[in-house]
């Protein structure tokens, strides 16, 4: 029991990482700090998808996975649901290849917003009364 909460929680921290390497930008946004985590977090995974390479999380989830004696990514709400997402069927260089543009051109989008408002000044930056 304790080596399927723990694979789950692996799946969940490594499906958390991959939607602040997704998102971040945007979250850089709100709290221009988190520019200093999300950075290498995106660099991370670019790295992962171009160079064709796997997650170390991914074979720490299968550890505990056959220390639970369960077979790869079986049963549990997390593992049903956040496994298709993380870990697509037929995943492929060409899947790769589409994943890291994705997560550059999103990236893209949000960067350009936070250098928009960065260009309009401290003044504008902080919220409305």
């Amino acid at each position: 029991m304790r080596y399927t909460i723990a694979a789950d929680a692996v799946m969940a921290i490594h499906f958390l990482f991959i939607a602040f390497a997704l998102l971040g930008s945007f979250l850089v946004l709100r709290w221009p700090r988190l520019i200093w985590l999300h950075l290498p977090a995106l660099a991370w995974g670019a790295y992962i998808e171009l160079s064709g390479n796997i997650c170390p999380l991914t074979p720490l989830e299968n550890h505990f996975r056959e220390l639970a004696g369960e077979g790869s990514y079986y049963g549990g709400f997390i593992t049903h649901y956040l496994g298709p997402v993380i870990y697509p069927a037929g995943l492929t260089r060409s899947t790769q290849y589409l994943a890291l543009a994705t997560l550059v051109a999103i990236n893209l989008i949000g960067y350009s917003l936070v250098w928009r408002r960065r260009r309009r000044g401290p003044g504008r930056y902080s919220r409305a009364h």
